[in-house]
């Protein structure tokens, strides 16, 4: 099977040292759910059941630990959700990676 680009990212997440990712799937992210998957022997993934708690768990993991905190969501509203959580690692300067969706408008 080919390399999509969602496993590049998750190699990319791997070469910086993630090992735990927080989120909650959607339609827009079912490549990165794929990929996350695949590499599920190397990086955590922790289902939350709201956006705002996988960007909140990221932070307080980025400024507990010092890492890169990564948490994701679908497009539209879920990325809106995660404002809360990116907004409170801007202000205290903790390192969160926020990925999201997109949706697909067909012509």
């Amino acid at each position: 099977m080919a390399e999509t680009v969602c496993d590049r990212v998750v190699a990319a997440l791997e070469d910086w040292g993630v090992d735990t990712v927080f989120g909650l799937p959607g339609d827009g992210i079912n490549g990165f759910m794929e990929a996350l998957r695949k590499a599920k022997d190397r990086i955590r993934y922790i289902h939350t059941r709201h956006e705002e708690a996988a960007a909140l768990a990221a932070c307080a993991y980025a400024k507990f630990t010092g890492r890169l905190g990564v948490c994701f969501a679908t497009a539209a509203p879920g990325a809106v959700h995660l404002l809360n959580g990116l907004y409170d690692a801007k202000l205290d300067q903790a390192p969160v990676l926020a990925i999201t969706g997109m949706t697909y408008r067909g012509r």
